[in-house]
């Protein structure tokens, strides 16, 4: 019954999608512009308006869908209860197809959607252009000949692209939501996604605009057509505030400034705000309601993660490691559960009022119950300003505690809602580069816990590839010493290759290294008055409720508004349509919009106030038992381990002895690390998708590749 129920949610998910994606294949052709201008006459004399059915049809179905999502993630079961073996179409849609340094390592399947979406933007564009140049209707105003006009209307229906183009941006950014959790798509790749579009949808904005001020300036009319607010139709001003607008942030986001001058990055992406209040001006309603679910699902999303981060928590402990990086632990509540690969986002007050970064979650739920932690590379002004903060503090001794407490907001964690990903492999080889081995970390506990647990449902043969620059990196493998150092079994076997590129050959041991590079230095911080532990951004179910609510809410609040303040014909004319100024409908649209987001952000902070007066006083952290010291294991435990010095790793020969050091034919090669690296790794990965997919009927091991980086 259950698994029935499940199906029906997903079915209601797909094809509400499905009817959403096919109004926007639909929208450029007559048979729709009739159908809709006989349904919007009709639809202005009854109760709803048309502005309403506009909601209904063009916004509601993707809203609701997501809503779906979200009860759907309830009831799914976070883990499977046997391991899938074997390969799949779908499996084999996720590997690359394309690895190369323009586009980075790009799957079957995201290849397969960007075509899609290509071609969507092609027949918008043609089907627009086809019935502009049948009908022939120059601007009068203007007196534009035959070549002119043409050019016009080309610069206006670049303009339709970038609408399509904005329709989809801010859903890859929106990390609690939906699709992104249930396909287990990373932070990566939606960032990624979202660069893509943004690019897409500048690219034909500024076509856009030059092509209309080259028109007006043949003409010229610059002069008399840029500034205009016109009380109907297109307000060209608010078009040209919008560009600039967007091409500032766009700007702002090139590689060269993200990761050199993030600040100015990070302060200059809050004007999507500016941006989206007059590109709904330039537009008018209309196109607007085909963007709109969108920006009504980011807004949500953006002040429920605000309420969640809002009380502070702070930093219970702190390991300094010799290659300037810490391991920063927080408190959670015990039911607070994430997957691993997990991230969270992290702000501290006292570095900046404003700043949130990402990181990934080394510890498991499994394993910790009250707290979390994360490693942190300091190579920027933030993380070092951080570092120094928590290197000024004195080392802590037996019993004792730093007086000063550090404030931290912590956002997430986010990642997948089960751990599919990991149980569909019977192994795993983890490539990990620099500080990229922090997923894994987690990973590992998670597995390990899993079989203490006599859960089957987690591959049990894994092999980490480590490489670093230094022997000092080694220090972080500290939380899975014992699985390094336990012999392996059927049930479990571990295997580790670390890689130090930049050093000479030594002979040094592993065990000896660990040893040496363990001995960390630890302060662990006094949690004052501070007593809130992260439970993270609210169940599955509260969020449907909560986007539901929003849109009745919505829905009532813009029939209102539009009863009281817009004149309602007692007959569908198109006069009495054009009376009505077009900035008016917008600010019903807007202030509908900014009501019914004011009463569910109002009604969640009062949730979340309950829920903090419940939680118990904030404790220290015990050392106790959480950590394995350096001398409790023997470092001939080690000696299935090996340890290579001023060389890289030839993943060819890695892949080759795979299936006969490890084993396993349906292997998960997941990699966190550079994007050299990356891409090198890939590039086996396409390889073996390619032979298997020629010998699909011979047996032969089969790696199926995923990628964790998660920096912007």
């Amino acid at each position: 019954m259950a698994k029935a129920f499940l199906v029906v949610l997903k079915l209601l998910m797909v094809l509400l999608a499905l009817g959403w994606v096919s109004i926007w294949v639909l929208k450029p052709t007559q048979i729709w512009t009739r159908t809709w201008k006989e349904a919007e006459d009709a639809a202005r004399t009854s109760v709803f308006g048309s502005n309403g059915l506009d909601f209904i049809v063009l916004s509601l179905p993707i809203i609701v869908s997501v809503m779906i999502g979200f009860v759907y993630m309830h009831f799914k079961p976070k883990e499977r209860r046997q391991r899938r073996q074997g390969r799949s179409f779908i499996t084999a849609l996720s590997n690359p197809i394309i690895v190369n340094g323009f586009v980075g390592v790009l799957s079957a399947m995201e290849a397969l959607v960007m075509s899609l979406f290509v071609i969507f933007l092609v027949w918008t564009f043609y089907i627009r252009i086809s019935n502009d140049f049948n009908k022939m209707m120059p601007v009068k105003s203007l007196k534009l000949n035959m070549w002119q006009y043409k050019t016009f209307r080309i610069a206006t229906r670049f303009g339709l692209l970038a609408e399509a183009c904005l329709g989809l941006l801010l859903f890859p950014i929106m990390r609690a939501m939906t699709v992104f959790r249930l396909f287990g798509i990373q932070f990566e790749a939606s960032v990624r996604y979202h660069i893509w579009l943004g690019t897409m949808m500048l690219s034909f904005s500024t076509l856009h605009g030059v092509g209309t001020l080259f028109i007006w300036g043949i003409k010229h009319q610059i002069q008399d057509e840029i500034w205009k607010w016109q009380k109907t139709g297109r307000i060209y001003l608010a078009g040209e505030i919008a560009l600039i607008v967007g091409l500032v942030i766009g700007i702002t986001s090139l590689p060269q400034i993200r990761r050199k001058r993030f600040e100015i990055f990070y302060y200059t992406h809050h004007l999507y705000i500016i941006f989206i209040i007059f590109f709904l001006f330039h537009t008018g309603d209309r196109h607007f309601y085909m963007v709109f679910p969108a920006i009504f699902l980011f807004a949500i999303e953006r002040l429920l993660r605000i309420i969640q981060s809002r009380p502070q928590t702070c930093i219970l402990s702190a390991r300094i490691f010799p290659f300037k990086a810490i391991e920063v632990i927080l408190p959670k509540e015990p039911s607070l559960k994430y997957t691993p690969t997990s991230i969270i986002f992290i702000k501290v007050p006292r570095i900046s009022k404003f700043q949130w970064h990402s990181f990934s979650i080394a510890s498991s739920s499994s394993v910790d119950d009250d707290t979390m932690s994360v490693i942190i590379k300091c190579d920027g002004s933030w993380t070092n300003s951080l570092y120094d903060m928590i290197q000024g503090m004195p080392v802590s001794g037996l019993n004792q505690k730093v007086e000063t407490c550090i404030p931290v907001s912590v956002e997430g964690p986010y990642g997948p809602t089960s751990t599919d990903f990991l149980s569909k492999y019977d192994s795993l080889l983890l490539v990990a580069g620099g500080i990229g081995v922090t997923p894994f970390l987690s990973i590992l506990q998670e597995v390990s816990s899993a079989q203490n647990h006599g859960k089957k449902n987690y591959p049990t043969n894994i092999q980490l590839v480590y490489i670093t620059k230094k022997r000092n990196s080694i220090g972080m493998l500290n939380s899975i010493l014992p699985l390094l150092s336990n012999k392996n079994t059927k049930e479990f076997r571990l295997k580790l290759k670390v890689f130090v590129t930049q050093e000479p050959k030594s002979s040094t041991t592993l065990g000896e290294l660990i040893n040496e590079f363990s001995q960390v230095e630890t302060v662990d911080f006094d949690t004052g008055h501070i007593s809130y532990s992260p439970n993270g951004y609210g169940s599955s179910l509260f969020m449907a409720t909560i986007i539901g609510l929003s849109s009745i809410l919505f829905l009532v609040f813009l029939i209102i508004l539009s009863h009281v303040f817009l004149p309602q014909p007692k007959k569908p004319s198109s006069k009495e349509k054009t009376q009505t100024p077009s900035s008016f409908v917008d600010l019903v649209l807007t202030c509908s919009f900014i009501l019914s987001i004011i009463i569910v952000t109002t009604m969640s902070l009062v949730l979340k106030l309950k829920h903090l007066k419940k939680q118990p006083l904030l404790m220290g952290i015990n050392h106790e038992g959480k950590e394995m010291q350096p001398n409790s294991f023997q470092s001939r435990n080690l000696d299935d381990h090996e340890l290579h010095f001023g060389a890289r790793p030839e993943f060819q020969e890695i892949f080759s002895k795979f299936p006969n050091e490890t084993g396993g034919s349906h292997v998960g090669v997941l990699v966190c690390g550079p994007e050299a690296m990356k891409e090198s790794v890939a590039s086996f990965c396409q390889l073996s998708s390619q032979g298997s997919i020629a010998g699909a009927l011979r047996k032969k091991t089969y790696f199926n590749f995923h990628s964790l980086n998660f920096s912007l």
